[in-house]
């Protein structure tokens, strides 16, 4: 008579994986440190196998969870037990946090979501590392109708077409816009070309009866707005002091 057959059965979570849940479970994410965030992440694609020297080796080579969720495919596969299916995870949490950021921002009210807008944009910029534009086109209410990415950087600097910028803007039937662009170096001080595209900016769209609500420049956890430091009222007040002497 044949031996009876075993049945499989799971193999249980290591102790410490139960303990690393149960402690995101009950303090949350600000509970955890990089290290144990990246664990928790790599344990999703690998439910058996203890993930803890993976995630310090790649917290230490990136150096910290920003690096290793920015990290390319194949800088993270060179990390001695990180496979491709750890990769897709790690990857595709930042992709789903980007879009997430995204989808939130749409249909908000900007003037009252201001650091929500900022919390997107800066999600999606800082990794860049050359100059990049990106543009949310708001309606008459300031909810945001789209946000796009235009033009391609340039190392030198930003690169504005107002014409392609307007046409746009027309086409979805936008009354305003925002003009969000990152500086790799992580100051997010305006450049004297910065100042120059923001002028012609706010004069190109006042001619066509729109308005640029504000220009962000993203540094390195923080921001400068053309708005806040009063550039856009000084360029507005040129444009009715323009528009007054022209009859």
């Amino acid at each position: 008579m044949p031996p009876p057959a075993r049945q499989s059965q799971a193999v249980p979570a290591p102790e410490h994986r139960r303990r690393l849940r149960d402690k995101y479970l009950e303090l949350g994410l600000a509970a955890l440190t990089d290290e144990e965030v990246v664990e928790l992440l790599l344990t999703l694609a690998t439910p058996r196998r203890d993930c803890k020297a993976q995630a310090r080796e790649a917290v230490k080579r990136f150096g910290g969870l920003r690096g290793v969720l920015e990290a390319e495919a194949r800088s993270l596969t060179a990390v001695p037990g990180l496979g491709p299916r750890n990769v897709l995870g790690l990857k595709l949490i930042h992709e789903v946090a980007r879009r997430f950021l995204r989808d939130r921002l749409l249909g908000r009210d900007f003037l009252r979501s201001a650091r929500q807008v900022f919390d997107y944009f800066y999600h999606a910029l800082r990794d860049r590392r050359q100059e990049v534009v990106q543009v949310a086109f708001l309606n008459a209410k300031h909810a945001v109708l789209s946000v796009e990415e235009p033009f391609e950087g340039a190392a030198a600097g930003i690169r504005i077409e107002n014409q392609v910028l307007l046409r746009r803007a027309l086409e979805m039937g936008a009354a305003g816009l925002v003009l969000v662009h990152n500086h790799p170096s992580g100051e997010p001080k305006p450049s004297a070309g910065d100042l120059r595209v923001t002028r012609e900016l706010v004069l190109a769209c006042r001619a066509l009866d729109l308005r640029l609500i504000d220009h962000l420049i993203i540094g390195d956890n923080r921001y400068f707005s053309f708005s806040e430091a009063g550039h856009l009222a000084r360029f507005e007040d040129e444009f009715e002091a323009f528009k007054k002497a022209n009859g």
